[in-house]
């Protein structure tokens, strides 16, 4: 090997070490994602890795993982939400009425739904901008309160059977719109190759509007490794859901919902605002940040996008229970945290708490499969997320 490319291969791996130790918390959780995975695999003699279960597994977290897109901002900003999932449970049950008892149309029942999560986030938003009760004891009121709402609403009964519009959020696919053979759905193999597609475009355009403003970027051959792993990754999704039944609208629904919260918090000056909240409150204000109209917009989100996951879970259901959301705030929160979203605030990315979500949502589908006690369920997912802080306070330190 000559020097000149011995100097490549040293400076390629340097940059590379570079990379990885600016994002460790990122490849740290998808490293333990893929061992999870591996290892359900092997215990359950590749039934977990199967394509049938994965597109369950993935059906199962859209609902955390949506509720997460919220809490994200809600804990970078400093905050907590311990009333995520008996908001949830309440909103569904007000969906579920208004479809299955008053008659009203699905489209509608879900507008007062998403509306009436925007008034809970109104209500937090009140009391922890303006009259600065902590989030924690507002939130924590909302849970007991809004599990006492649910009932009321349900009366203690399920409510049941909605319309099959309305079921599809929850259970349906993507329609098959090539004529193949049963074994692959085109449609959804044709929708990844086109989100592999932009995604490639929209990295690529980054780029190059980072080097014409005199930002660092990555060395164009790390750049192309980037490209594509994740653009692999996108593709092999895409394949293992055409080998089922297709792509589910709520897998859609998660994407649009993550889309847009990462639009959010990468570039507009309420997300940098979010941010400098979280880092430092104090000096966000004195540098002009309105922190209370800030506070009560988290809010507001984390309401709408309650009502959003209390909507896919009731579709999914075809159900409202008054048992719905029971242990929901923690799934959520857990999944942020495992995610890299610093409980301290001021870090976290609605990519990783997504990741986070699907690590939570793997480990309750691989247990499940080896049939584990529900009480050795709750102590791993316990050590779990203790573990996940232990990280994020090692990393402070470091």
């Amino acid at each position: 090997m000559s020097d000149l490319e011995k100097t490549r291969e040293e400076s390629f791996g340097a940059a590379l070490t570079a990379v990885i130790k600016s994002n460790t918390r990122q490849y740290t959780m998808i490293a333990a994602l893929l061992i999870i995975w591996v290892f359900f695999s092997f215990l359950t003699g590749g039934l977990f890795l199967s394509a049938r279960n994965l597109s369950n597994l993935f059906m199962q977290m859209v609902t955390f993982a949506i509720m997460t897109s919220g809490m994200v901002l809600v804990m970078v900003a400093g905050n907590i939400d311990l009333s995520v999932g008996s908001v949830c449970g309440t909103l569904g049950a007000l969906a579920a009425w208004l479809m299955a008892i008053r008659g009203i149309n699905p489209v509608l029942a879900i507008l007062i739904t998403l509306f009436a999560g925007f008034v809970v986030g109104c209500w937090h938003g009140y009391w922890i901008a303006f009259r600065k009760v902590p989030a924690f004891i507002v939130t924590l009121a909302s849970m007991m309160a809004f599990k006492g709402v649910t009932l009321l609403i349900t009366k203690g009964v399920t409510i049941g059977e909605f319309s099959e519009g309305f079921k599809q959020i929850g259970q349906g696919y993507i329609p098959q719109l090539f004529l193949s053979d049963d074994s692959l759905h085109l449609t959804s193999v044709i929708l990844v190759i086109l989100a592999a597609v932009v995604f490639f475009a929209a990295t690529v355009r980054t780029r190059r509007k980072r080097i014409s403003n005199g930002f660092t970027v990555l060395r164009p051959s790390l750049e192309i490794t980037k490209i594509v792993i994740i653009a692999a990754a996108i593709l092999g999704l895409g394949v293992m859901f055409a080998s089922h039944w297709g792509i589910p609208y709520a897998i859609l629904i998660l994407a649009a919902a993550a889309g847009i919260f990462t639009v959010i918090t990468n570039r507009t000056p309420f997300g940098r605002h979010v941010y400098a909240i979280g880092g430092n409150i104090e000096a966000a204000r004195l540098s002009g940040v309105n922190v209370r109209s800030v506070i009560m917009r988290i809010c507001m989100l984390m309401g709408i996008m309650s009502a959003a996951g209390a909507l896919v879970f009731t579709a999914r259901l075809n159900a409202a229970t008054t048992a719905a959301g029971n242990g929901f705030e923690l799934e959520v929160i857990a999944s942020c945290i495992i995610g890299g979203t610093s409980p301290s605030g001021g870090i976290g990315t609605i990519f990783g708490a997504i990741i986070g979500a699907l690590v939570m949502a793997s480990l309750n589908n691989g247990m499940e499969l080896m049939n584990l006690h529900v009480m050795y369920q709750y102590m791993v997912k316990g050590l779990v997320l203790l573990i996940a802080v232990w990280i994020d306070i090692a990393n402070r330190k470091k």
